[in-house]
């Protein structure tokens, strides 16, 4: 079979505007770096379950043999400087190479780690989903995914075994959230001392409108038993070397059926990408990304707390409000959980050039973490004094809110714009940055450092 190359299809959203459902686009087939292929129904269809069953193989393989991992400059179509902290390389090449994406900043193939460009954050409070971010932990990611023959298990401490087909789960009632979903390590770039793990700059975040069922009514299947504690979700990745733990997180049993954590088979009125999570996913709004589990197989109600390595060894964070301590200090370690307010500009980047006297616009996003946002502030002084901004329209309290405000700064010279949210439980970021170990919840008001001429 002959590969074709996938394409950026570029998709502007406007901004406070919900994506409408859309037609799917799919490509016929698209080459992996890895050398395999992903092979893509050639079907136009908006979202339904029969969109599902009607097709046989949605995505699968095309059965050719797997080749060498293709070299780095090979998924290079050009490189970009990252503003990262000093103490560490900061180029990083921007790929197309993988399916159903556009291009995106490439910080690791496998498994692949792809950042969304910051300028993308610029075009609308909902992020697209050929540039949305993708972090996987294994590289044993399926290249196929039989839409007739998946099935979602609900077990363990429950009335009775579920085995749910996609059809089944299409045809539960229908919900949908804007949520934003961050990586935990989002901006770890920035952190001084520099720490291990992706150095990711402040791209491993999107906003979606995700639509999907609760998992409260999945749970409800299956009949949850007396005495539950926690809830248990594993994906379709498989560890790479024989022992190694599989990727799987747990939530509290009273916040898995709160209604608001969904299972997603839909993102911004499309199939979401594969390497997004087809078929489906876990939301849990307001909470990292780690617990965001893809390609969801396995739900295990627990009768007593999850004590597997990715809750009790990694993704731990200092038990305070910022997760924060000095290197070389000891202190009590806890999952990590929600997240924290953020804000950003997206307009105006480190070291352009501005006009003195001239009236300037700046614009950006922010969100509230696990609540809305309230207020976002701009302050083009360094911090001396700060103005409220304009608020854009409430797509809800768990996602993106656009702000801008029209300034003007009074004299040449190098100047520091900064920009703080503050959320509606009347959280405001912190003006000094965090640290910790895992180089894990960022949320420093960040600063942008100009020149004006």
């Amino acid at each position: 079979m002959t590969a074709t190359t996938a394409t950026a299809t570029e998709r502007t959203i406007t901004p406070g505007a919900r994506p409408p459902k859309t037609e799917i686009r799919q490509p016929k087939a698209l080459p992996a770096p890895n050398g395999d292929f992903y092979q893509l129904a050639d079907v136009q269809r908006e979202l339904s379950p029969r969109s599902f069953a009607s097709r046989r193989r949605f995505l699968g393989s095309a059965g050719a043999a797997a080749a060498a991992l293709a070299p780095l400059t090979a998924l290079a179509d050009a490189v970009i400087k990252l503003p990262l902290a000093a103490g560490g390389p900061d180029e990083r090449p921007i790929t197309t190479a993988f399916p159903q994406k556009g291009a995106l900043i490439l910080q690791r193939t496998r498994p692949p780690l792809l950042e969304t460009p910051f300028e993308v954050f610029d075009r609308g409070v909902f992020t697209p989903n050929d540039q949305f971010y993708v972090r996987w932990h294994w590289a044993a990611i399926p290249t196929e995914v039989n839409v007739d023959t998946f099935r979602l298990t609900v077990r363990g401490h429950v009335n009775s075994a579920r085995s749910l087909s996609l059809d089944d789960i299409l045809a539960m009632p229908r919900v949908e959230m804007a949520a934003v979903n961050q990586c935990s390590g989002n901006s770890r770039g920035y952190f001084q001392p520099r720490v291990a793990g992706a150095e990711w700059s402040h791209g491993a975040m999107g906003n979606a409108l995700w639509a999907g069922v609760r998992l409260r009514d999945v749970l409800d299947r299956a009949g949850v038993k007396s005495g539950a504690v926690q809830v248990r979700f594993k994906g379709l990745e498989d560890p790479v070397v024989a022992g190694a733990p599989h990727f799987m997180r747990s939530l509290d049993i009273d916040h898995a059926r709160d209604g608001e954590v969904i299972i997603a088979y839909a993102m911004n009125g499309e199939q979401m990408p594969l390497f997004n999570g087809f078929p489906i996913r876990l939301i849990v709004p307001g909470w990292y990304s780690t617990y965001w589990v893809k390609m969801l197989n396995d739900i295990e109600v627990l009768d007593h707390p999850d004590t597997g390595f990715w809750m009790t060894v990694h993704y731990l964070v200092p038990d305070n409000h910022f997760a924060n301590v000095k290197p070389g200090e000891s202190v009590k370690m806890v999952p990590i959980t929600r997240l924290l307010p953020r804000s950003f500009m997206t307009n105006i980047k480190v070291g352009d050039r501005l006009q003195a006297g001239s009236p300037t616009l700046a614009r950006g996003i922010a969100f509230g973490g696990y609540t809305g946002v309230s207020r976002v502030d701009f302050s083009n002084d360094g911090g001396k004094s700060w103005q409220q901004t304009q608020l854009g329209p409430d797509e809800g309290k768990y996602g993106f809110r656009r702000w801008q405000i029209t300034f003007t700064v009074p004299g040449r010279g190098d100047h520091v714009l900064m920009v703080r949210c503050t959320n509606s439980n009347g959280e405001a970021q912190p003006d000094t940055p965090n640290w910790n170990p895992g180089g894990f919840m960022r949320n420093v008001t960040e600063q942008t450092a100009v020149t004006v001429a």
